[in-house]
């Protein structure tokens, strides 16, 4: 199979006023961005207003490994296998981050005969969005900075100020910094930081946001500082609200493309799930559920932190019920759970993929706990053997599901076809009602230990004292309502990214809480796992270059 940028470009793309037109958008309600690409405008999402809804299906995944899983791969071969067994079905993805395009992920657009193009331009910079959320974050970091150099008026007290940059790469050195270092002219010396853009409150707030003014109001509630009695200081105290408001104007309108074989596809917002809430925007699903009889969305990495957020933050948030989900996997992402080492993968191991269906297995009772039915489907490569393949549908089916084998990658929506029959199948059944694992009159440690116990089967939950304190200050001023957002490694159920399956006997170590009152949740930031990135010692920059023909090489 060639690249999967070579892929993409040899593809043949419908204008984009087609891909509109399949969908029922006409062409004067889109804003178009060259010929293959174009936003929903404010008119067309007013105009759906009163649809009934089409039925939203759920990718998740087992916990990742480098052996690789293919979970946007899979969202976009079953959202095209559900158009072609005559479905109305649009895709619904988040944007892709500079960090791990330049780090070690690649690309966030799918993959082989299974991509949303443009490939390289929803890569790199595709409409702005991105940037008009890192722009808008450092607009209030700035005016945070200059109310203080111009006296202060709010009394903010600068020990506590909470609001640091952000920017759209990895880059490790910029985690703790010294501001307004310089003399009298440059401000007042202050320690900050730098995350990373998708880590950033302001990208939840835009992909939460039910419309214009619902983003207004939440930008600000911002809290971005406390003043020595500790009473809060908002966005709107700073009067930023508004500009910011202006920089996402066109940022909140969801993006239209369209996947190799010319079916509809959203993509707007890129939360992670391991920092994030890790999913697309409001806007955008509620959008396509109006527009589609199906839609295929997903949540990052594995189901433990994509899923759960899923579920308990935007699915609360914006009213939504789950249909089905599926959860991908893939043989060798099995034996990796299972302990065969990454150059072994390639040899048979019957026993090591039945060891790592230990994980899989867990990801299915998590997600049926919230009474949304399951599918597992098994993201095919050439070095799978019958027997090994077998042996996951076997234990599957004994926890009363279904596996199904897809070779979408290879094959397009053809490879994906038994899976989508049956996704329309589950969707038709009778299901159990959709319920939250917690509800919102639990305290905010409550909702913590039971995310850890309950979906990571941790024996314990460590929060030291200025954890605890801060938690319970919340609590009182009145935040105690609000979901909690757990931060940690995606590789494993603990926070320690080495302990792979299905551990057990461990304890989830709190270190830090963050307060997003705008975005409506708590992040809780859980062992090592940082905000801001590194690069590898071979990022994927290395590879990525122009060749002769002023062609994007090197993206994957």
């Amino acid at each position: 199979m060639p690249a999967d940028i070579d892929i993409a470009r040899a593809a043949s793309l419908k204008p984009i006023v087609e891909i509109g037109d399949r969908l029922g958008i006409s062409a004067d309600k889109l804003i178009p961005f060259g010929h293959d690409k174009a936003k929903l405008s404010q008119a067309c999402i007013e105009d759906l207003k009163g649809r009934s809804d089409g039925k939203l299906i759920l990718v998740t995944a087992i916990s990742p490994t480098p052996a690789g899983e293919g979970k946007t791969t899979t969202t976009v071969g079953l959202g095209d296998a559900l158009n072609a067994i005559g479905k109305k079905a649009t895709i619904c993805i988040r944007e892709a981050s500079l960090g791990p395009c330049f780090g070690v992920k690649g690309g966030a657009a799918g993959g082989g005969m299974a991509q949303v193009v443009p490939m390289e331009e929803m890569n790199l910079h595709f409409t702005g969005d991105l940037h008009a959320v890192t722009t808008a974050h450092n607009l209030l970091a700035a005016m945070i900075d200059n109310h203080i150099y111009w006296g202060n008026e709010l009394g903010i007290d600068t020990r506590r100020i909470h609001w640091r940059r952000v920017v759209d790469l990895n880059d490790r050195a910029l985690r703790q910094i010294t501001t307004g270092l310089g003399g009298v002219a440059n401000g007042f010396p202050a320690e900050s930081g730098y995350d990373i853009t998708v880590a950033s409150e302001v990208m939840a707030i835009l992909c939460l946001a039910e419309d214009l003014d619902d983003l207004q109001r939440r930008l600000g509630d911002i809290i971005v500082a406390y003043r020595r009695d500790l009473t809060p200081v908002n966005c709107r105290d700073l009067g930023a609200d508004g500009a910011m408001t202006v920089l996402l104007k066109q940022a909140i309108l969801p993006n239209l493309v369209q996947t190799i074989e010319n079916n509809p596809a959203l993509v707007h917002g890129g939360p992670f799930a391991n920092i994030a809430h890790g999913c697309n925007s409001v806007i955008s699903t509620k959008a396509a559920l109006k527009l589609s009889d199906y839609v295929v969305t997903e949540a990052g990495f594995g189901a433990d932190l994509g899923a759960e957020k899923f579920f308990n933050i935007k699915c609360r948030k914006a009213g939504l019920t789950p249909a089905a989900a599926v959860i991908v996997a893939t043989v060798r992402a099995l034996k990796m759970n299972g302990g065969t080492a990454k150059k072994d993968l390639d040899r048979p191991d019957v026993d090591a993929v039945l060891a790592g269906c230990a994980n899989l297995g867990r990801h299915v009772e998590n997600v049926r706990k919230f009474g949304v039915p399951v599918i597992v489907a098994i993201n095919h490569f050439t070095s799978d053997t019958p027997e090994e393949t077998a042996a996951v549908q076997n234990y599957v089916e004994a926890l009363g599901s279904k596996a199904i084998v897809c070779t979408h990658w290879a094959d397009g929506s053809k490879g994906a076809l038994a899976l989508a029959e049956a996704v329309v199948a589950i969707t038709e059944e009778a299901a159990a009602p959709f319920n939250l694992l917690y509800g919102d009159e639990l305290t905010l440690t409550e909702k913590i230990k039971v995310i850890a116990k309950e979906v990571y089967r941790a024996d314990s939950v460590i929060i030291d004292r200025k954890v605890r304190e801060r938690l319970a200050r919340w609590q009182d001023g009145g935040y105690g309502h609000l979901p909690v957002c757990m931060a940690k490694t995606q590789y494993s159920f603990s926070t320690d990214p080495e302990l792979l399956g299905a551990p057990v006997g461990f304890a989830v170590p709190v270190r830090e809480v963050r307060l997003s009152a705008g975005a409506g949740f708590i992040v809780a930031i859980c062992g090592e796992i940082m905000t801001m990135p590194g690069l590898p010692r071979h990022p994927a920059a290395l590879s990525i270059h122009l060749n002769e023909k002023g062609e994007i090489e090197g993206l994957f």
